[in-house]
């Protein structure tokens, strides 16, 4: 494990765990699916990323779940005051300013850990794009982890795991059979 997180620490878990549940059936939301038990390491995509309130039920639904992940995130939302809580709730900095390449960064991060799960949106932003960003899929098949294809559905008051994804090496051909699983869940234009 990296370091301690929300999803690690004793007493916490299983409170974070119980009022995530209660408040999505407080606020009508339905969890599909599940992150098989035996699965140590993966890429969790969340999509469409379309709101600010996608962390937050992301997270909820996570726990929800029952699994332990991680995120990455901007490397200016990991500055003093706010870097250990960051952390603490599972957030990885990636310095996006720099000419690092955060896939091979990543893919080594996955071969340090036994146990590494980690969530990301395809997309990159939550604004409108036309194309996904391909660093989810080259961390996956660089990793040799599947990719767990996770959803929001902000209309149907849903989200969780609609299914885990092997990576064969062709980008193309396997984004377009990743994509179709989340046709129900984009906005119609």
């Amino acid at each position: 494990m990296l370091y301690k997180t929300m999803f690690s620490t004793p007493v916490i878990h299983p409170l974070l765990r119980f009022l995530s549940v209660f408040t999505l059936k407080l606020l009508g939301w339905k969890v599909e699916g599940e992150v098989p038990k035996d699965l140590k390491k993966c890429v969790l995509i969340a999509a469409p990323h379309t709101s600010n309130w996608d962390m937050p039920f992301s997270l909820m639904i996570a726990f929800a779940l029952d699994t332990r992940l991680h995120w990455i995130g901007k490397q200016s939302i990991f500055k003093f005051p706010f870097a250990s809580i960051m952390r603490w709730m599972g957030g990885i900095p990636v310095d996006r300013s720099k000419s690092t390449n955060m896939v091979d960064a990543t893919v080594a991060t996955f071969a340090q850990y036994e146990e590494l799960r980690i969530m990301m949106a395809p997309e990159g932003t939550r604004a409108k794009v036309e194309q996904w960003k391909s660093g989810f899929y080259h961390i996956a098949h660089g990793a040799g982890v599947p990719i767990l294809l996770g959803f929001i559905d902000y209309k149907g008051k849903q989200g969780g795991v609609l299914a885990s994804f092997e990576t064969s090496g062709d980008y193309e051909k396997d984004l377009e059979q990743i994509q179709r699983y989340y046709k129900p869940y984009m906005k119609q234009e």
